[in-house]
């Protein structure tokens, strides 16, 4: 109950920060209007909850295919027959009500036979589900016009040792657990639980700066096809890209370059770049590009959840980096507390074993890897969740980025997207092959820098 009413908290937030106008307006045609978030988010859990885990009559079966993602496209859902905001709230709210009715004479104990409410899945599905589109609807909020609605604290200073971390951590070869069988929340795609190995690694300590990315930018990275994959440098020439989404730069001299300081559109709010911040709004193309720059590559799937899970000393894969424990407001920046990420080097209770900080949290990070099933993978409960999306066209995230609420968030989730997406809170860090020379230097405790002009250390 408590993940569902945390959701709901932050969707009531998110919906109410603007006027009804805003929430019928279409902000970008790759989001739907914020209305349409709030009645499928109510039209969602009537279909899980109301009918199918309680067995009752549908609150507003009519409304099915007006809410349903796979029926209408984002861009066109303006000219479906939605409800007004007023209508929207009624609707959700005796949702609600409903399912709190069910939820009372439900057993959700963890052997119940039934496995939609063994452990009570199908509550944490929906509540999952609802804190996604609060992700989702914040991102709409990012590329609305108009003066700031929504304001939070800043985050933390960055530790007295953020400056003094190792450019890079090495994650030890060999087989680690990738995935779940016992997590009850887990969704299909994170099932099941499997051996993989990986070879010995080094990967970036921490995501990459938007310090270090401007170099790359000043460097002319977008002007240089030998950076970019062929479908990459067709997508910067027809999209237009110079630099990461919301970044513009000032007149005069700066701070990040010869041309002037850049500055970036955050919520409303116009403001220099932080160098020292993990750089977002990226595309799987931009993030490739600079790992190629930088003398690197993006990691794997595998590797980074080895990095963020596998325990060299137990021999085991935790559900954090930290350990087992729910996240907590010293592990990482998760649920819209601060409506941005973190300086490079934070969260040092949230640590992984390799030593890599913030791999939960702050950034979604890119991988190189498509999206695609483990092996013994099984579709529940319905296919739409993960298996229309398995090829080739997505590439997978990791991580979890500030927008996320903990309950959507775990060592083993896996998001995904098409290459070119920018609008979500997504970055990345670099990783390259442990020659042997190398790992013979770690042995040794020899300290090696990341290879290349920029790596993903704090700028």
């Amino acid at each position: 109950m408590a993940a569902l009413e945390a959701a709901r908290r932050r969707t009531t937030l998110l919906t109410d920060a603007v006027t009804d106008d805003d929430l019928v307006a279409q902000h970008s045609p790759l989001m739907s209007p914020l209305v349409w978030d709030l009645a499928h988010i109510g039209n969602q859990e009537e279909l899980w909850l109301v009918r199918e885990a309680g067995g009752r009559p549908g609150v507003r079966p009519d409304l099915d295919h007006v809410y349903d993602a796979f029926r209408t496209p984002r861009a066109d859902r303006p000219a479906l027959p939605l409800l007004g905001p007023a209508e929207a709230r009624a609707y959700t709210d005796e949702v609600r009500a409903r399912t709190l009715e069910v939820l009372a004479g439900t057993d959700t104990s963890p052997d119940h036979p039934e496995r939609l409410l063994a452990g009570g899945f199908v509550f944490g599905m929906v509540a999952q589900h609802e804190a996604q589109h609060g992700e989702t609807m914040l991102a709409t909020h990012q590329l609305r016009q108009g003066p700031p609605v929504l304001d939070a604290p800043a985050p933390p200073p960055a530790p007295a040792d953020a400056d003094a971390l190792p450019r890079e951590v090495l994650v030890p070869g060999g087989p680690f657990t990738m995935g779940t069988s016992t997590e009850p929340w887990a969704l299909d795609n994170e099932l099941p639980a499997h051996q993989v190995e990986v070879p010995a690694f080094w990967l970036d300590t921490v995501p990459v700066t938007n310090g270090r990315y401007a170099e790359f930018v000043e460097a002319g990275g977008y002007q240089d096809p030998k950076w970019w994959t062929p479908e990459g440098w067709r997508h910067v020439r027809e999209a237009g890209l110079t630099a990461p989404l919301f970044w513009s730069r000032e007149d005069g001299p700066g701070a990040t370059g010869e041309g002037g300081r850049w500055t970036r559109r955050r919520f409303g709010h116009v403001e220099p770049v932080p160098p020292d911040e993990p750089v977002m709004h990226v595309c799987w193309y931009e993030a490739d590009a600079y790992a190629r720059w930088a003398g690197r590559r993006l990691p794997t799937e595998a590797e980074w959840e080895k990095a963020a899970r596998y325990d060299p000393a137990t021999g085991r894969s935790r559900r954090y980096p930290w350990g087992d424990a729910d996240p907590g407001p010293e592990h990482a920046n998760l649920g819209q507390r601060h409506l941005r990420p973190a300086p490079a080097g934070s969260y040092p209770a949230g640590a992984a074993p390799s030593g890599a900080r913030q791999l939960v949290g702050d950034v979604w990070e890119w991988t190189s890897s498509d999206f695609t099933p483990y092996p013994g993978f099984a579709a529940f409960p319905y296919k739409e969740y993960s298996e229309v999306f398995f090829g080739p066209d997505y590439k997978v995230l990791r991580g979890g980025a500030f927008g996320v609420d903990p309950v959507a968030c775990r060592g083993t989730f896996r998001n995904w997207d098409y290459p070119v997406r920018r609008q979500i809170f997504a970055g990345f860090r670099t990783a390259r092959d442990a020659v042997r020379d190398a790992l013979g230097d770690a042995e040794r405790g020899v300290e090696r820098d990341a290879s290349g002009p920029a790596g993903g250390g704090a700028a």
